[in-house]
């Protein structure tokens, strides 16, 4: 078995000090120097070791002040459900309203953007096809919760008045509104979530530190033809949120 590397090993070992309530919430950790020499090892491994706890919210830096125990914080609760989906406007705008928030975003859309080869063959089409791309990030009360990269086929929506997703009459009224207003059913989304490590613009966007965890959701709706008509990379920091999927049980 291989030998555990010695970060690592510090995390746990500041991470059990803080959880025996050695230091609490708010209390200025000991300086790297001091507890390298606890801990019989070098100030970076203690550096990576803090960078790691960061990451995963345990604790926080201060630029020019020192490393922080974390204060608790509350994670918004994700639900990622069949309800969601169907029309009326915004899923986002709903999710966060039924949480007591208000849920706004910012994005910024390309049309006619080639689609990348791993793009194209979750869409069902050939690389380079053309698409309209749209960067969102998404807002809980004027703070950073999501971030999320849509991309549609330009081939479905040219010519048609929903064919910037947050341009026309139909603005901002999501994927299943805007595709029922060119006579396109959407019936089922498919999403696909795993762990990962935030970018270093993800984490400038989200305002977490570059590496920190985050859940990637890759997504597609379908429409009752079987067409991918929208495909997005989504992200979610995860200290901040916690995602629940909930699935309807019908009866036999």
């Amino acid at each position: 078995m291989r030998e555990q590397p010695p970060y690592l090993r510090i995390a746990d070992v500041l991470r059990r000090r803080i959880a025996d309530q050695e230091w609490s919430p708010g209390d200025r950790l000991p300086s790297r120097a001091q507890l390298a020499q606890e801990c019989g090892v070098g100030e970076n491994v203690i550096r990576r070791a803090q960078e790691l706890l960061i990451s995963q919210g345990i604790l926080e830096g201060r630029a020019g002040s020192g490393t922080y125990v974390a204060e608790p914080r509350e994670r918004l609760r994700m639900v990622r459900s069949q309800c969601r989906e169907q029309s009326g406007g915004s899923p986002f705008t709903a999710d966060m309203s039924a949480l007591g928030r208000r849920g706004t975003w910012e994005s910024r859309t390309e049309a006619k953007v080639p689609a990348p080869a791993d793009i194209a063959a979750r869409l069902g089409i050939a690389e380079g096809e053309l698409c309209v791309r749209t960067a969102y990030e998404y807002l809980a009360d004027s703070k950073p919760v999501q971030l999320s990269t849509s991309w549609e086929p330009y081939s479905i929506t040219a010519g048609t008045l929903v064919v910037l997703p947050e341009g026309g009459p139909h603005a901002g009224k999501g994927v299943v509104d805007r595709m029922a207003e060119i006579g396109i059913t959407v019936s089922r989304a498919v999403e696909q979530p795993e762990p990962g490590e935030a970018t270093g613009e993800e984490a400038t966007l989200l305002g977490i530190q570059r590496g920190a965890l985050v859940t990637r959701i890759h997504r597609t709706y379908y429409a009752d033809d079987g067409r991918a008509v929208e495909t997005a990379d989504i992200v979610v920091p995860a200290a901040r949120c916690e995602i629940v999927y909930e699935v309807p049980v019908g009866r036999p």
